[in-house]
Formats: structure tokens, C-alpha cells, sequence
């Protein structure tokens, strides 16, 4: 693990990187702390929605992945993904992980030039945050900004990467692995892409 990824950013990186997403057409909100994020994820999805959550530390820890997915609030997609058989069901797995209302992750990194970094070890989650889902909410600690796209990847690596294999390894015995990943550099269709840029650190 890199120390110098896991540090804050201070206020002008977060005023750049605002500036910068917003030049690309994403939405950003620059919130306190994680209980405002909580807050602003209900206010922004409707009740029944279908919401699909990527599988990451900053919702868990958050608790925001317990207000979608147990909260009874929405259509959960998750719960209904762990629940199916892939064997059986691996069409019905991959629509609906692929096409919901709403995606709501987090990233693995952003840049102050304005681009969202995501890695996935299936590349199961990335299809929604890419286009397939009609509204996407990303959740993103201080510590996940960076200066430009090559240090970016250099945080996937050195930082986000041992974490998550220690992470799996506790949890199904088997390290992880970058497979896939998603640089999304703009947004174009105006409102899709919401970015919750929390003053605090949280996640990997």
C-alpha cells in the first residue's frame, strides 16, 4: 500500500477537481463527510427505483450500501444478483446488473483534470457506470484525488490493489486482480453523472 495515496486532499485540490468534472459535464456536489453523502444519495433517488451498487469499501463503510440494499426503500439489484443461480441464470445476472435507474459506486481514483478512474476484477459493474444505467452516483473520498490520469493508475495499482487483495483474501482466500477497467473522461448527457466529493477519506 502507497501512504501518500490514502492522504486528504486539501481544499484547492477539491476546488480544481470540482472544476474540472463540471468542464466535462458531470454533476458535482462537494459535501463534509459521509453522513452528508447518506443524506444526499436519498434526496437524489426515488423510492422504487432499481438500484445497482458496486461492489466497494466506500459504500460499505459508508453504510450507504446497507440504505440501498437493505433499506427496502428501492428495487435492489444486488441482493437479487447474489441470490440467482449463475449457472442458470447468468443472462438474467448480467441485465440486470447492466441496466438499472440508478448506479451508485465509488472510484478508484480522480483526477484534478477532470476524469473518473474505476478497476473491477469481473468487469461485472462497470457496464452500468459506463452508459448502461440511466443515472450514476459516484461517492468519492478525499484521498481518491490525484493530479493527473498516469498517477491515477498508479493508485489503482500501489494502493487500491493490495488493499482489495487483502480484503479477498480474508474474505474467499484468493487474491484480487485489476481485469477491467473504466476511465470515464466526460459526460454527455447532461445530469446522468453525479459526483459526491466528500472532504473527508473513505474507502480505499
Amino acid at each position: 500500500m502507497n501512504e501518500s495515496f490514502a492522504t486528504p486532499a486539501s481544499p484547492e485540490q477539491l476546488d480544481r477537481t470540482a472544476a474540472a468534472l463540471r468542464a466535462r459535464g458531470f454533476v458535482v456536489e462537494v459535501l463534509d463527510d459521509v453522513a452528508a453523502a447518506r443524506i444526499r444519495v436519498k434526496d437524489l433517488i426515488p423510492d422504487r427505483a432499481t438500484v445497482f451498487t458496486g461492489a466497494s469499501e466506500t459504500l460499505r463503510q459508508s453504510g450507504i450500501d446497507d440504505d440501498i440494499n437493505a433499506g427496502g426503500r428501492y428495487d435492489a439489484v444486488r441482493p437479487r444478483v447474489l441470490a440467482a443461480d449463475r449457472a442458470t441464470e447468468a443472462d438474467a445476472i448480467r441485465r440486470m446488473s447492466a441496466t438499472p435507474d440508478y448506479v451508485v459506486n465509488s472510484v478508484a481514483a480522480v483526477t484534478e483534470t477532470g476524469s473518473l478512474v474505476l478497476a473491477s476484477g469481473t468487469g461485472s459493474q462497470l457496464p452500468a457506470n459506463a452508459g448502461g444505467a440511466a443515472h450514476a452516483i459516484w461517492i468519492v473520498g478525499a484521498q481518491k484525488v490525484v493530479p493527473d490520469l498516469a498517477t491515477a493508475l498508479r493508485r489503482v495499482e500501489e494502493h487500491c490493489l493490495p488493499l482489495e487483495s487483502a480484503r479477498t483474501m480474508q474474505a474467499y482466500k484468493s487474491p484480487s486482480t485489476v481485469s477491467r477497467m473504466l476511465v470515464l473522461n466526460r459526460e454527455l448527457i447532461p445530469g446522468r453523472g453525479t459526483v459526491l466529493l466528500l472532504r473527508e477519506a473513505v474507502g480505499f
